[in-house]
């Protein structure tokens, strides 16, 4: 059951390869993503110290949350991957010219995790022919619907 998605991800960028990685969260970061006050759009993974670490995700803390804690909505939350998954994507992300960006959050078995995909930026016109595809699929679909339902 997907939380979220980073639609704009999928706008600016060609999505290579898919991972799913689990997130270090606190208690009142899995609360409110229950809730449904996260926001991924201008989230992306970066390497550092040894590890993939969800840059730019903002978690919005719930009013009932502890007072003893101080909530950084925007603190850098560490992605758990296996090394394996991590040599593959850091070779990429350091000498082809890849990105890694957050594509959604959903929850697994009850944990939170995180979507991940290798991304390559794309250019003016590869947006607009993207925007023209989707839009012939909807007239398609709008055309085949007024067949079948004339016939």
């Amino acid at each position: 059951m997907s939380i979220i998605q980073n639609r704009k991800a999928f706008h600016d960028y060609f999505i290579e390869e898919k991972l799913e990685a689990g997130l270090v969260l606190e208690g009142w970061e899995v609360k409110a993503i229950r809730a449904g006050r996260v926001q991924l759009k201008e989230s992306y993974v970066d390497w550092k110290n040894g590890a993939f670490w969800l840059i730019g995700c903002h978690i919005t803390p719930l009013q009932s949350a502890s007072t003893h804690v101080k909530p950084d909505p925007v603190r850098p939350r560490k992605l758990l991957m296996s090394q394996a998954e991590i040599n593959r994507f850091i070779g990429k992300v350091e000498r082809a010219g890849y990105t890694m960006m957050a594509l959604d959050l959903h929850y697994t078995k009850g944990n939170v995790k995180a979507e991940v995909g290798l991304a390559k930026g794309k250019k003016l016109h590869d947006k607009r022919d993207t925007e023209k595809d989707r839009e012939w699929q909807r007239e398609k679909q709008r055309v085949m619907k007024n067949q079948r339902g004339a016939a």
